[in-house]
């Protein structure tokens, strides 16, 4: 069976060889649609990537669960620290490793052009990796920014912009006032994130806790703390994590804890309607070229009945004449995917196109595999599709009337 599919091939690429003329225009068509749906695939995983991300930024890579409690008695929130407590004794638990406060406040700073109130965030240093945070100058915080005496601080473009700009590296510093006086070091600014962003700033939570009694304008109504679960297995952690807290407290007190990342929203994929409708117009573009390519081999089959009738005499079985005649298509489409495939390489894979299509992606995807198959395997099914009906026309030559021709 081998030495026969061998065989077919050589004999396939040699006619092809014969009759390159007639059939270089039909797999142009071919090999350009190969390309379309492999660029589509290739492009799309970029586009996928970049909105994965996107959202990743705005609502936590998945599986992000948001914790909360409160009193139901005295409507007031559970303390941070005993919350925090609490929840140290669940990650541990569960061998949950990244977690973090996330906690709105408000804060009076000392800018330029005078004392400003100025949005602030409270959060710890897993933060940055929970929410793919992106720096445009400086660095994110490290844990030993706990350490410092004066506060840490990452704000914004407009913030930075309203302080001059400064090098980073010469540790440019800010006032938070309020009853009193707190200097805090700028170590990284945010890129902009629309258009009238005004100006804030984030701050580690034990920075902020400790600085807050004194300096904060208007503290958040309450604080809730993020934890970065595997996605398998949130569905069945979050009553756990929930249980085990409500335990941890006196009775009254009620947890909440809620998975909030993008995917616990299922919208369907919004690339859709672009892959349909490139999609659409590689496949028309294809069945265009196997068109083309079903004239030109039943055209040549008519001029090699005679070959045919010569070789169904010696023995040749049905089977593999039209095996054989089929084949032809196949090899020829399958060359011409060859060609596709590399060109939607070349073009994917262009620093232009990755970085008009990824720009700000942070984990830019290499060439999916899936993207080459799916170009070879649609190119070696309408070789087949076009070969069929030569196949049938070949196989159905009676053999006298074929030598006779």
């Amino acid at each position: 069976m081998a030495t026969g599919l061998v065989g077919a091939v050589v004999e396939a690429w040699a006619e092809l060889r014969i009759h390159r003329t007639r059939v270089l225009l039909s797999l142009v068509g071919v090999a350009v649609a190969v390309a379309a749906i492999t660029s589509v695939v290739g492009v799309g995983a970029i586009a996928q990537q970049a909105l994965t991300e996107r959202n990743e930024k705005g609502g936590g890579r998945p599986a992000l669960v948001v914790v909360s409690a409160f009193n139901e008695r005295t409507g007031a929130t559970v303390e941070p620290d005993a919350l925090e407590e609490a929840l140290a004794t669940t990650t541990e638990r569960y061998s949950i490793d990244y977690a973090s406060w996330n906690n709105y406040a408000q804060a009076n700073v000392q800018l330029p052009t005078g004392v400003t109130l100025v949005e602030s965030r409270s959060v710890d240093v897993d933060y940055g990796t929970m929410h793919r945070v992106e720096m445009a100058h400086g660095s994110w915080f490290v844990d030993a920014d706990e350490e410092r005496l004066a506060p840490a601080i990452v704000v914004n473009e407009p913030f930075w912009t309203q302080l001059g700009s400064p090098d980073l590296r010469t540790n440019p510093v800010v006032e938070i006032v309020a009853d009193g006086s707190v200097t805090a070091v700028v170590v990284g600014v945010l890129p902009f994130a629309y258009i009238g962003e005004t100006p804030s700033m984030m701050i580690l939570d034990s920075a902020w806790r400790r600085i807050a009694p004194p300096v904060a304008a208007n503290m958040g109504p309450s604080a809730s703390y993020e934890l970065w679960v595997p996605p398998v297995i949130a569905a069945e952690l979050v009553p756990l994590i929930q249980r085990d807290l409500e335990g941890s407290f006196e009775e009254g007190v009620t947890a909440s804890v809620n998975r909030q990342d993008y995917l616990a929203y299922d919208n369907g994929d919004p690339l859709l309607p672009f892959k349909l409708v490139i999609g659409g117009v590689a496949v028309l573009v294809l069945l265009l070229g196997a068109l083309g390519l079903v004239n030109i081999s039943l055209v040549t089959v008519r001029q090699r009945i005679r070959e045919i009738g010569i070789r169904r005499s010696f023995g040749a079985t049905a089977g593999r004449v039209f095996f054989a005649v089929m084949m032809e298509s196949v090899v020829a489409t399958l060359a011409a995917g060859v060609v596709g495939v590399t060109v939607a390489v070349l073009v994917v894979q262009n620093p232009w196109i990755r970085s008009m299509v990824g720009q700000g992606v942070q984990d830019l995807p290499a060439f999916p595999l899936e993207a080459a198959l799916i170009g070879l395997a649609a190119s070696a099914f309408v070789g087949a599709l076009a070969g069929l009906l030569p196949a049938l026309v070949a196989v159905r030559v009676k053999v006298i009337d074929a030598i006779r021709y």
